[in-house]
């Protein structure tokens, strides 16, 4: 928790520090939320489904130009996969269908480009900080720490690439790809792998 607070500070100070070395307007805050079709991909991972779930946040932009800003993020994200059953230790979750549940916190900074008034792309890094982990069967939730199962890494790093369109009264839409360049399990090949679409309004 302390380090996710200390990069949630790092990036609001970063993004205010930005604005004040900005000659154009002012920091423009936001929320936004959305859906997200979340799953892994990997040799380690034999192509899950993918699970439906939900982000929502808040944003900060910065513009330095009617064409170029930096736009900081910090929200919700679920994310995980599905499979058909899992088998642990001789015990198998007996369903039609198990989530994989991993929620985190996300971070991100990105560098936007309008290309025509309205229309942007982004790109840019990802921190994910996660805050749950556990098995959704029709028998009920499971922690993952009462299983064999290995456990995800505390910490995702990605990469977040997508396009937007922003309205003059401050409503946006958005879609995006967030791929992760960490492992999500150590020493395993295996990374999130997260279609997001969403709208916000920014004030």
């Amino acid at each position: 928790m302390k380090k996710l607070m200390l990069t949630v500070a790092i990036t609001v100070g970063t993004i205010l520090t930005s604005n004040a070395q900005s000659d154009s307007k002012v920091v423009q805050l936001g929320a936004k939320g959305g859906v997200n079709f979340a799953s892994v991909t990997g040799d380690d991972f034999d192509s899950p489904d993918s699970r439906t779930s939900f982000n929502a946040g808040i944003v900060a932009e910065v513009p330095y130009s009617e064409r170029f800003s930096l736009q900081a993020e910090v929200f919700y994200s679920g994310q995980g996969f599905e499979v058909e059953d899992i088998n642990v230790a001789g015990v198998n979750f007996d369903t039609n269908k198990v989530e994989y549940q991993l929620d985190y916190i996300q971070v991100s900074l990105l560098a936007k480009v309008y290309l025509i008034e309205g229309l942007n792309v982004y790109a840019g890094p990802q921190i994910g900080f996660k805050v749950n982990e556990e098995i959704d069967c029709e028998s009920g939730d499971v922690n993952v720490d009462d299983t064999m199962l290995p456990e995800a890494q505390d910490f995702d790093f990605s990469g977040t690439v997508g396009a937007g369109y922003k309205f003059d009264n401050g409503f946006f839409v958005d879609a995006r790809y967030n791929y992760g360049f960490s492992d999500l399990i150590k020493d395993t090949d295996s990374h999130n792998s997260v279609i997001q679409a969403g709208v916000g309004f920014m004030f």
